[in-house]
Parts: structure tokens; C-alpha cells; sequence
């Protein structure tokens, strides 16, 4: 029964990843007749579905019993508002990454995304040598680097690119930025999440519900400040349609995947199944959305990154 939900729970990641890449792409450069849906809502939206996912989950543990869930809810966020308040931190920056992938996937193809938010890796692992006192040996290092490596090369224009027009939609720069800072915010937010973790015995979904709540108030806030005017003007669910919901429950759905898979599998599989789901958005990115062209760097690049982000799990457990 384990091993079946390990390997459902690696499919769906592969499945998530992909779908969320590709359609979050898809609905940010699709030209249709009236306003855009407005990201900061759809971050909101996404916080509240996984909140309302998780209280499910709770309820399913609690027997299905309304009483007991209400006695788990009021004793483990009510009764204990500092540790409540621990996840305020990494939901605010989770909620930063979050609005910044869909500027990063607003102006970089699905392939070009996909392959430099694995930097998220190398900052994952700073932040853990800085914050929870780990030791990386020399080949560990070396591989980080090579990992950074890989990325920058995937990065470097080809004279292709730079004599003709670019497929993407968008600034290139504005993406990397937003990439990279979601980088950085991915690798703290993650680290610091792992630390609280390790230190209470809460339930997932409990911690979860705690990151939903203050991830919508945060949520909240950037959506009046950043786009109030226009909420005030078309409303909030200005531009959703069906492409738009889809995004926004592949957001959702997320958390409650990376949960399952660090409760049913491993590290090594989870890089395995990141690393597939490269490939599946390269070839996608390519043949459907056609707004990538690979180059040979590319290429070559994206097969050395691929491979040592699925050995760099492996190292790490050494």
C-alpha cells in the first residue's frame, strides 16, 4: 500500500509541475477580449481552495467527526498562537514566490522557466548549511556549482536570438529577475518551513492550514495595494474563465502534493520526477505552445542540469 502511494504520489507531482508550468504560461500571454486575470487575486484564491483542502484532510483524519475537528483546529492554531505565528515568515515570502512565478512565466518560456528555477536547489542548500548547521562535502559543492553552471549557459543568448525576434512574450530580464528572486525566496521559505517542522509534531495539514491563513492575508494586502483600482473597476474575478481556475487549483494542489511526497517517498524521487517534468514542459513548451525554440547550449545544458539535479538529492543523503 506504501509503495503505491509513493509512486501516485511522485506521478501526480510530475503531472502538477508540468500542467501548472504550461497552463500558468499558456494564460498569461493568451490574447483574449477584456481585462487579464489579475495574478494577485489568483494567489489568493489558490491559499483559500488549499485551506479549504486541508481542513478536509483534518476532518478525514479526525474520523470524519465535526466535533473533533473543531477540538484539533482550536487546539492546535487557537491555543498555541506563537507557533501559529512562526508561519507567518515563510507564508509571507511563499506569497512573494508565488505572485513572482506568474511574472517570471509572463515573460520566459515554459522550458527556459523550468530549467532556472532549479537554482532553487543551490539556495535551498545555502540556506540550510546557514540555517540548520548541515555539511556539504566537496563533491556535493562541486555539483552545485556545475548545477549554477548549467543554468547560466541555458541562459546565454545564441546568435539566433540575438539577429531575430523573440518568441516569448514579455521582457527576458523582468522574467529572470523574478525567477531568480523566487529562487532565493523558495530556498528560505523552504529551509525555515523545514525547521518549524522538525521542531513541533504538528500535522501537515495542520501546519498547511496555519500557511493558508496568513498567505491569504498577505495575499490580500498585495492585491489592494497593487491592483485596488482595478478590482474597485471589474471586480475581483476580473478575466477568470475556465483556463484561469485550472491554473489556480494547480496552484492549490501544489503544498498538498509536496506534502504527500515527502510523507510517502524521498528526496531522490522527488528530483527524479522534477527532472521529468523538464523534459515533458521543454517538449510541450516546443510542439504545443511553440513559443520555444531549443539551442544546442540549450540542449546540452538541460541534459548536464538534468542529471545533476537528480544526482544532487543523491549526495545529499551521503
Amino acid at each position: 500500500m506504501s509503495a503505491n502511494l509513493k509512486y501516485l504520489s511522485l506521478g501526480i507531482l510530475v503531472f502538477q509541475t508540468t500542467s501548472l508550468v504550461l497552463t500558468m504560461r499558456y494564460s498569461r500571454t493568451l490574447k483574449e477580449e477584456g481585462p487579464r486575470y489579475l495574478s494577485s487575486t489568483a494567489v489568493v484564491v489558490a491559499e483559500l481552495l488549499k485551506i479549504m483542502a486541508c481542513i478536509l484532510l483534518v476532518y478525514k483524519e479526525s474520523k470524519c467527526s465535526l466535533r473533533a475537528l473543531n477540538r484539533v483546529l482550536h487546539d492546535e492554531i487557537l491555543n498555541k498562537p506563537m507557533e501559529t505565528l512562526k508561519l507567518a515568515i515563510p507564508s509571507g515570502i511563499y506569497t512573494l514566490q508565488n505572485n513572482l512565478l506568474y511574472v517570471a512565466l509572463s515573460n520566459l518560456d515554459a522550458a527556459t522557466y523550468q530549467v532556472t528555477y532549479q537554482l532553487k536547489i543551490l539556495t535551498t542548500a545555502l540556506f540550510s548549511v546557514s540555517m540548520l548547521s548541515k555539511k556539504l562535502g566537496v563533491y556535493q559543492w562541486l555539483s552545485l556549482v556545475i548545477l549554477m553552471t548549467g543554468v547560466a549557459f541555458v541562459q546565454w543568448p545564441s546568435d539566433s536570438q540575438l539577429d531575430s525576434k523573440e518568441l516569448s512574450a514579455g521582457s527576458q530580464f523582468v522574467g529572470l529577475m523574478a525567477v531568480l528572486t523566487a529562487c532565493f525566496s523558495s530556498g528560505f521559505a523552504g529551509v525555515y518551513f523545514e525547521k518549524i517542522l522538525k521542531e513541533t509534531k504538528q500535522s501537515v495539514w495542520i501546519r498547511n492550514i496555519q500557511l493558508g491563513f496568513f498567505g491569504s492575508i498577505f495575499g490580500l494586502m498585495g492585491v489592494y495595494i497593487y491592483d485596488g483600482e482595478l478590482v474597485s473597476k471589474n471586480g475581483f474575478f476580473q478575466g477568470y474563465n475556465r483556463l484561469t481556475w485550472i491554473v489556480v487549483v494547480l496552484q492549490a494542489l501544489g503544498g498538498l502534493v509536496i506534502a504527500a511526497v515527502i510523507k510517502y517517498a524521498d528526496n531522490i524521487l522527488k528530483g527524479f520526477a522534477t527532472s521529468l517534468s523538464i523534459i515533458l514542459s521543454t517538449l510541450i513548451s516546443y510542439f504545443w505552445l511553440q513559443d520555444f525554440v531549443p539551442t544546442s547550449p540549450y540542449c546540452s545544458m538541460q541534459d548536464w542540469a538534468g542529471q545533476v539535479q537528480w544526482f544532487i538529492p543523491v549526495i545529499l543523503t551521503l
